[in-house]
């Protein structure tokens, strides 16, 4: 579009995100403000039939198995979406060569990888945000809003949620983020925990001490040859947090779990406090919920939340959003933030955001393994297993 700033970029992990970026991009010219244009150009993965899909994209003009073929300034930034025990070898790469990146959470298997890309992105010059598309939905933000007004008054509880129902069927094939070995012992806390900490950290609420729940529901799962396979990751995990505020202590739940029954894709918030109360859920996407106190009475309204979010879009007020809109609203606030136009406007998942929920992941497995409350480490370095980085990309 003409007076927007031409970005070339590539995508590390041809899997169904990265279609889904393409997806966004090709939307691109719905954004109001946007000050650049990113063109799709290069795709890595070392399955080549996954790359036989982007051979419809036009623009892309580099397929490799190579990601180290894209750090060479052929492209400007990158989005990279590969297992979590590649992060801290592929990520690091990216940040030495200068690339600007946005990775997928968790951002390392354990604190260690995670403080380690954070050490390594602090010193580069690379401008790098983490994955978490669902706080872009138009009753997120207008949720946010309502509680950075203080229209809450003392907090009371808060709970965040983001629930699958997917593995439900024993019978579905296991893949790498049903193996520790691939996605750490966090399980589903990795790969679902940034979804649902990136909004209290964002507005502050970081936990002191966590009570964990965590279950492993399935043991082993078709391996997609016949036989079977050990799936030994956590599918379920209830962290019960309490976060200190100036106001009062509160109880912060967050919830991860795969096998949710009744559920599909769902993130869920809940917050309420002594002068009103805020609630919203994807899978009634154009429900906002409100309560406020009026005459010694609470009022609950519903409100339509429209298809307006963060970054302006052509897309009428009153059409219905959806997934697709949520990602692109996110790389929108990336490449906002990136150029220095973002704002008041609401972010992208930092790093440090990244390593916090770490931090906290690690306390649930302590609490896990203790039956007890425990306090959030900052400044956890664990390493629950050695760093391996057979199989990358590359390699």
């Amino acid at each position: 579009m003409t007076g927007r700033e031409p970005v070339r970029v590539g995508v590390i992990g041809a899997g169904l995100m990265g279609k889904e970026l393409a997806g966004a991009m090709g939307r691109w010219s719905a954004l109001e403000t946007s000050a650049v244009e990113p063109v799709l150009t290069a795709v890595c993965d070392v399955n080549p039939s996954a790359l036989d899909w982007f051979r419809r994209v036009s623009t892309v003009q580099t397929l490799t198995d190579d990601y180290r073929q894209l750090l060479d300034g052929s492209v400007d930034v990158l989005y990279v979406a590969v297992p979590h025990h590649l992060h801290e070898k592929v990520y690091l790469d990216i940040a030495q060569a200068g690339v600007d990146f946005l990775g997928e959470k968790p951002f390392g298997v354990d604190p260690g990888a995670s403080a380690a890309i954070n050490e390594g992105v602090a010193a580069s010059t690379a401008f790098v945000r983490c994955s978490s598309e669902m706080p872009f939905y138009p009753g997120v933000q207008q949720a946010i809003s309502f509680l950075r007004q203080g229209r809450a008054g003392r907090i009371i509880e808060a709970n965040f949620a983001f629930l699958h129902s997917s593995d439900l069927n024993v019978d579905k094939p296991i893949n790498w983020k049903r193996q520790t070995q691939y996605c750490g012992q966090i399980g589903v806390m990795g790969d679902l925990g940034m979804h649902v900490t990136h909004v209290p950290l964002r507005l502050g609420w970081t936990p002191t001490t966590v009570f964990a729940q965590l279950q492993e529901l399935v043991a082993t799962r078709p391996d997609g040859r016949g036989g079977t396979a050990v799936a030994d990751t956590i599918e379920n995990a209830t962290l019960s947090t309490i976060v200190a505020e100036p106001n009062g202590d509160f109880p912060l739940t967050l919830e991860t779990k795969r096998i949710a029954p009744g559920e599909m894709n769902t993130w869920r918030m809940r917050v309420v406090g002594m002068q009103g109360g805020v609630e919203y859920s994807t899978r009634y996407p154009q429900t906002l919920n409100t309560m406020t106190i009026r005459d010694g009475q609470q009022v609950w309204e519903e409100r339509m939340a429209g298809s307006q979010s963060a970054q302006p879009t052509i897309t009428g007020p009153i059409f219905e959003f959806g997934f697709t809109d949520a990602l692109l609203q996110m790389w929108a606030a990336y490449f906002a933030e990136r150029n220095g136009t973002l704002g008041e406007a609401f972010g992208c998942a930092t790093p440090t955001e990244a390593l916090i929920s770490h931090e906290l992941f690690d306390a649930a497995l302590r609490s896990s393994q203790t039956r007890q409350a425990v306090p959030l480490t900052p400044g956890t370095r664990r390493r629950h297993q050695p760093a391996d980085v057979a199989g990358v990309i590359g390699r």
